[in-house]
């Protein structure tokens, strides 16, 4: 079967993409996408290789390499070599410094009656009840307790010892 988007490059585009691979710092991704327009150029100075043996040789799927091909004969070289941007924004940061502020405070205080510690699920339920949020999971709180290093068992060993307690 015949290749689908032949590329043909230039003198100029061919000695710009071999001083690209030549030069020290330049990032994986943009490495990986000039070997390839070197390795299947089918102009006079290129080895025209097959997209299936480029895709073996450089470790990646015959699907990125057509993508890759079909960028580069719509947008350009410049393009075809530099990542994609992003068609959907990321997601916005739904909780602020008052949330984690309001968080932590809890976590610091007393525990529930009845339990020894606070665990991240019954912070996770009272945050909720006292309205800090309308709904958080359970692993938005831990990653705020992380964040800032607040580790829950040390919390209580650390309460415990300002009351007089001995440590185990």
């Amino acid at each position: 079967m015949p290749p689908r988007y032949r590329v043909t490059l230039g003198v100029e585009e061919r000695k710009e993409l071999e001083a690209l691979t030549r030069r020290g710092k330049i990032q994986a991704t943009e490495f990986i996408h000039t070997r390839a327009f070197l390795l299947w150029d089918a102009g006079p100075d290129g080895p025209a290789w097959a997209t299936d043996d480029v895709a073996t040789a450089l470790g990646v799927t015959s699907c990125m390499i057509e993508h890759l091909k079909k960028r580069f004969l719509e947008e350009g070289l410049e393009a075809a070599l530099e990542r994609k941007p992003r068609e959907k924004p990321p997601r916005e940061v739904i909780f602020a410094g008052a949330f984690e502020a309001q968080l932590i405070a809890l976590a610091c205080s007393e525990a529930p009656e009845g339990r020894q510690r606070w665990t991240v699920r019954l912070l996770l339920d009272k945050a909720i009840e006292l309205k800090f949020a309308r709904a958080v999971s359970h692993m938005t709180v831990q990653r705020i307790l992380k964040k800032t290093s607040l580790n829950l068992t040390s919390a209580i060993i650390e309460k415990s010892h300002r009351k007089g307690v001995p440590r185990s």
